[in-house]
């Protein structure tokens, strides 16, 4: 028996819902299909499917073997393109989703210059704030600021990022800057609504501090909290790149440098390690040459 053609067939009979279907995607007869799926039962030992008169469905041990099967079928299919696409350039579309302003400030110009080099494919960028399920929203590849929690996701390091305390200069020389952390504690700090009861997160030698400090201004988005303290409302806390544009021309300073938590790590992700197709292969490479040791504010001691 024809073991990668059993596999594909039984592949084939879960996708299509019903042999029926299966036998015409492939273009087989339906007693074929049967007959190779009966035979491929019997060598394994196992049913596959539960068949009624009116429908099919997998088995426990169907549904296991399912996963190893498209595994196996897609290690073969990429082992392939491997070879045929030395030479050739990548196609298909491609998905990819990074932070608002981090996307647009840093990613997209990274995808447009993809996309000019490679003029077969049709890249998509979605630009969310949220962490995005790449697997239930159909999305190849995401670019996340912070510690990953999803496992499931294959993670390479791009970078680092800074979570800087700034104030307009006017403020400080109204109120003066904080030598510690906890001087903010006392003072009037712009927030960003989040799901976390702390402020910010602070190092101080070997020990840990996070801070809930209070103040007139909260809002739900970064860009309107960044222009209350460019306009000198108060202390914020943010993320290096959110604040570049106002460090660079004057409008903010950043304060309490010596006393930052680590800085956040920045990682391209996507869903399998193995078998990737060529066009997220290439995109991956291409965003990490383009983002290697990405490190913006010269990370202090």
């Amino acid at each position: 028996m024809d073991k990668f053609r059993a596999m594909n067939t039984f592949v084939q009979i879960a996708d299509a819902g019903s042999l029926t279907a299966a036998a015409w995607a492939m273009g087989a007869s339906l007693p074929a299909v049967v007959r190779l799926l009966a035979a491929y039962e019997a060598d394994l030992g196992v049913r596959l499917f539960n068949r009624t008169t009116r429908r099919i469905s997998l088995t426990e041990e169907g549904r296991r073997h399912l996963e190893s099967c498209r595994a196996l079928l897609a290690a073969v299919s990429d082992a392939e393109a491997d070879l045929k696409n030395d030479a050739t350039e990548p196609t298909g579309q491609l998905t990819i989703t990074a932070p608002v302003l981090f996307g647009q400030m840093h990613v997209a110009p990274i995808v447009t210059r993809f996309a000019q080099h490679h003029r077969q494919m049709r890249c998509r960028m979605m630009l969310m704030d949220r962490v995005v399920n790449l697997l239930e929203e159909g999305i190849d590849v995401g670019i996340r600021i912070g510690h990953l929690q999803d496992s499931s996701l294959v993670a390479l390091p791009l970078g680092e990022m800074r979570h800087v305390v700034v104030a307009s200069p006017a403020f400080l020389r109204e109120h003066g800057g904080p030598s510690h952390p906890n001087d903010l504690l006392k003072a009037n700090c712009v927030r960003v609504v989040d799901h976390t009861p702390t402020w910010g997160v602070f190092r101080d030698g070997n020990k840990t501090l996070k801070l809930s400090v209070s103040g007139n201004l909260e809002f739900n988005h970064i860009a309107p909290a960044v222009q209350a303290c460019a306009a000198g409302a108060g202390f914020g806390q943010f993320l290096w790149y959110q604040v570049a544009p106002q460090l660079n021309s004057g409008e903010l300073r950043t304060v309490l440098d010596g006393f930052e938590d680590t800085p956040r790590p920045i990682h391209v992700v996507y869903p399998h390690a193995r078998l990737l197709p060529t066009r997220t292969r290439a995109f991956i490479d291409f965003i990490r040459q383009e983002l290697k040791g990405f490190a913006p504010g010269n990370t202090p001691p």
